[in-house]
């Protein structure tokens, strides 16, 4: 897996990896995101499977691949973008029992710059096998210990990786 060190935490402040409702168009985006942005751009996350949840989507360690959008915070936010994030996504710390995701770094592919803005699938997602411009590490909200466990034995994968696919086009969106 390419999971980083957690016993060497990050330096700095790492940009986000989101692939469910914070994505562009998806209801939380707003909610969360307008303002506190400086920079959106698709991205994808390696080795890991996206899963049907309750409204929203859960990402695990796996053997695909999870479309999405990388996020940077607008300068003198993140902090407070941060705390967002983790009460929306009902992280409590590091290993918490009530977890329902974990805050962990990955390394996130993103298209080449000959893709961007050309054409691409499912609101500028990367093609499946393009040329990337090379991968960035940045915090990724993963279902819990005790929430992949239930995936695993009874969850539906999406095929794809593409959350927004599981939306008829023109239907509703979930909270």
């Amino acid at each position: 897996m390419s999971t980083l060190d957690p016993a060497s935490p990050p330096t700095g402040e790492l940009p986000f990896f989101v692939y469910g409702t914070l994505l562009p168009c998806e209801p939380n985006h707003d909610l969360f995101l307008r303002g506190r942005t400086s920079g959106e751009r698709a991205a994808v996350l390696p080795r890991a499977l996206l899963y049907d949840g309750p409204g929203y989507p859960y990402a695990i360690d796996g053997h695909g691949r999870v479309h999405g959008t990388l996020l940077t915070a607008a300068p003198g936010v993140y902090e407070e973008l941060l705390g967002l994030l983790d009460h929306l996504e009902e992280y409590l710390g590091p290993g918490h029992p009530r977890n329902l995701y974990e805050r962990v770094v990955r390394e996130i592919e993103l298209p080449g710059e000959e893709q961007a803005g050309k054409g691409q699938p499912e609101e500028g997602t990367p093609e499946e096998g393009a040329p990337g411009a090379g991968t960035v590490r940045a915090w990724v909200y993963l279902a819990a210990a005790a929430v992949t466990r239930s995936l695993r034995t009874g969850g539906s994968v999406i095929d794809g990786g593409r959350w927004v696919t599981r939306r008829p086009p023109g239907g509703p969106r979930t909270p």
